[in-house]
């Protein structure tokens, strides 16, 4: 058991490593394809990539997006709400998703 656990420390930080490394080859050669030549700006290293990777996850929030965490506790909360309303005010909950659908539309 402690090997398989190691094992998958090992992978993870490889993969970590490697997803560090790919990301950030790609931030550098997009950068250097598009700033200099639309903006005039500098072409940045490998090392300011990273850097800049960061600074988009520090102002920006995660790089994959949601994983779900939040989005479940909102939902179990709504269904929750849902689950302790009366036949009519469910109705009336599911006319009033209905009408702002077709407004959209």
């Amino acid at each position: 058991m402690r090997r398989k656990r190691f094992g998958r420390g090992v992978a993870f930080v490889v993969c970590a490593a490697l997803a560090v490394v790919v990301f950030g080859e790609v931030v550098m050669h997009l950068w250097n394809w598009l700033a200099p030549p639309i903006f005039g700006w500098r072409s940045i290293g490998f090392a300011q990539a990273i850097g800049l990777l960061f600074l988009t996850r520090i102002l920006f929030g995660r790089f994959g997006g949601h994983r779900g965490g939040g989005n479940w506790r909102w939902r179990k909360s709504l269904a929750d709400r849902y689950d302790q309303m009366t036949p009519a005010e469910r109705e009336k909950f599911r006319q009033g998703m209905n009408r702002g659908c077709e407004a959209q539309v």
